[in-house]
């Protein structure tokens, strides 16, 4: 094994940083977009039956077309621009995006089916300045259903932990319609042993919305949860909303998508999400400050089933904001009644420096200081 796994971890500290400064802004601020999902290609060279995101015809988008689309963005001040597809790694000028990204100082993220990964196209990403990537598996062996099998990526994964230097995500999909529901919990375990973050999603419809899982899958679903062991932002989301999700549940919660959360189409076109295009469908040099402000507070009717799991985790911070005690309740409950919530270490020193004392007290000056310190570490007043 060469030395990216320790170069990982030695990136990693830089990123989590710059992760905690978009934190910080996004709490402090509701006005800009956290994340932004962008289509560089609807052209993908798989053809999975349930998925709705793709076609087998359409050309790259421009590089050009798409270096402006990226300044757009940033000048909306966006955090996170994420590359989603079709298949992005089919795009011929991605490195060149992904450091275009990265000289605006957003963070930059990639989602791929796999399959074009080799040791020299991942040091190209390397070199690009990738900061994540993310792998959805949906079996072990390929079928009808979906190409996207262990047995044809594990050798992509093995080159991933040998020679990345940017952060991997796996993701397991139960009941997606595969003959084998085990199988997810199988891509689990890989994962793990390879180092690896991991993520557990429920399959949704063709409008994004939940199909309700039946016991094998809410079985391997339940074993998955076991054996996995999530950050604290991942534990967070799945209390708030991967929980009621497996159980067939809706979620009440305020969908931010359009404003918080973004998705331009290959036409440049900003919609809600990637399972509900066609509104507003504003093109993305058009769309302003009061877009943003009345899609922050638009209702949208698909939100207490929605699986897109993106929009969840952007809705998490703007609840931060807005009442941070009772969402850290939420987030973090007891896992018995009676019992005290597990918060971890880095959420209780946060919230002694930043929440009002619970006593009624003051902040010592001492609190007061170690408060203004992290803010100006993190570049926020």
């Amino acid at each position: 094994m060469g030395l990216a796994p320790t170069l990982r971890k030695v990136h990693s500290l830089p990123r989590r940083f710059r992760q905690a400064r978009m934190i910080a802004r996004a709490i402090k601020s509701s006005r800009h977009p956290i994340l932004a999902h962008i289509i560089p290609i609807r052209r993908c060279n798989l053809a999975c039956a349930y998925c709705n995101e793709y076609d087998k015809v359409s050309s790259p988008v421009p590089t050009a077309e798409m270096l402006r689309r990226i300044d757009l963005l940033a000048a909306l001040g966006t955090e996170i621009i994420t590359f989603s597809g079709g298949e992005p790694l089919l795009h011929p000028g991605l490195d060149a995006l992904i450091r275009h990204i990265r000289q605006h100082g957003r963070i930059a993220t990639l989602i791929t089916n796999g399959y074009l990964l080799s040791p020299d196209r991942i040091r190209q990403l390397n070199r690009a300045g990738l900061e994540h990537l993310q792998i959805s598996i949906d079996n072990v062996k390929p079928d009808d259903v979906s190409k996207k099998s262990l047995k044809v990526l594990d050798k992509k994964l093995e080159w991933l932990r040998e020679y990345a230097t940017f952060d991997i995500s796996i993701n397991s999909v139960v009941g997606a319609g595969v003959k084998h529901p085990e199988d997810a919990l199988t891509i689990t375990r890989r994962a793990l042993e390879l180092g690896f973050d991991t993520t557990v999603g429920t399959i949704h419809d063709h409008h994004g919305q939940l199909q309700p899982l039946q016991d094998a899958d809410r079985t391997v679903y339940d074993q998955i949860q076991k054996e996995r062991t999530p950050g604290f932002w991942a534990f967070a989301y799945d209390n708030l909303f991967q929980k009621n999700l497996a159980a067939g549940q809706p979620n009440d919660w305020q969908c931010r998508a359009g404003s918080r959360y973004l998705y331009i189409c290959e036409d440049g076109l900003v919609h809600y999400c990637s399972q509900q295009r066609g509104y507003p469908a504003i093109p993305l040099e058009k769309y302003t400050a009061e877009d943003l402000e009345r899609e922050y507070w638009t209702k949208k009717p698909c939100a207490p089933f929605c699986t897109v799991s993106c929009v969840h985790r952007v809705a998490m911070i703007d609840l931060v904001r807005e009442d941070p005690r009772k969402a850290l309740g939420n987030f973090f409950p007891p896992p018995a009644p009676g019992a005290p919530a597990k918060v971890p270490w880095v959420v209780r020193g946060l919230s002694t420096l930043f929440l009002p004392p619970q006593n009624g007290r003051p902040h010592s000056r001492m609190s007061k200081a170690m408060a203004g310190a992290v803010m100006r570490a993190l570049g926020i007043k």
